[in-house]
């Protein structure tokens, strides 16, 4: 019984099943905190987003408040303002390890999950391309649930990945510093907005 209290208070704490939560204003990080990276760029909020400028070689946010393990949504918008590599890459609970849905990397166009039984994005089977714009805003959508991890572009599904029985972990690195949910840019000036998140029926 000891064991489960600290886990019932911890659901306590979390919205309804299906309501969507804010975790942005769109006036200040609140919540968010700077992430602790190596030669970090400058984090700002501006025209109600959280812009990610350069850093050397990355810049992120990390939240500090409540959030799901698992069976959970979060939707947000991100926007690659100038670079050629990854931005608002986010770095999510899955159960008790974590994974990077990673948003432009190795040069630009590649997406997936980091990691998948140890193998990166750009190994594994949620390995594809995405031609992303240069100052256009994109929807993104995430679900994670035990058995899968789903995620879309604007109305467009580009990871539908299951694994259960699977080891989820994050690539070897600082990304470790963006759990339990951060986003981060790789030598790119990305930004963040609507960020909204909301849990699911079991």
């Amino acid at each position: 019984m000891r064991i489960l209290l600290p886990l019932l208070a911890a659901l306590s704490c979390l919205p309804a099943s299906g309501q969507w939560n804010s975790l942005f204003d769109g006036k200040q990080l609140d919540r968010w905190k700077e992430t602790a990276f190596s030669r970090k760029g400058v984090v700002a909020v501006e025209d109600g987003a959280i812009v990610l400028r350069p850093g050397e070689p990355m810049t992120g946010v990390t939240w500090s408040g409540e959030f799901p393990r698992t069976n959970y949504e979060i939707r947000f918008e991100a926007v690659r303002r100038r670079g050629n590599d990854f931005f608002a890459t986010v770095t999510f609970p899955v159960g008790e390890s974590f994974c990077s849905w990673v948003m432009g990397g190795w040069g630009g166009d590649i997406i997936g999950l980091s990691s998948i039984d140890n193998w990166d994005a750009s190994e594994n089977e949620t390995r594809a391309y995405f031609n992303f714009e240069n100052g256009k805003w994109y929807k993104l959508r995430l679900v994670v649930t035990p058995e899968y991890i789903r995620a879309w572009i604007d109305e467009e599904r580009v990871i539908n990945a299951s694994i259960a029985g699977r080891t989820i972990n994050l690539r070897r690195g600082e990304i470790n510093l963006s759990t339990p949910l951060g986003f981060a840019s790789y030598a790119t000036e990305g930004a963040v907005r609507k960020i909204e998140y909301r849990t699911l029926s079991r």
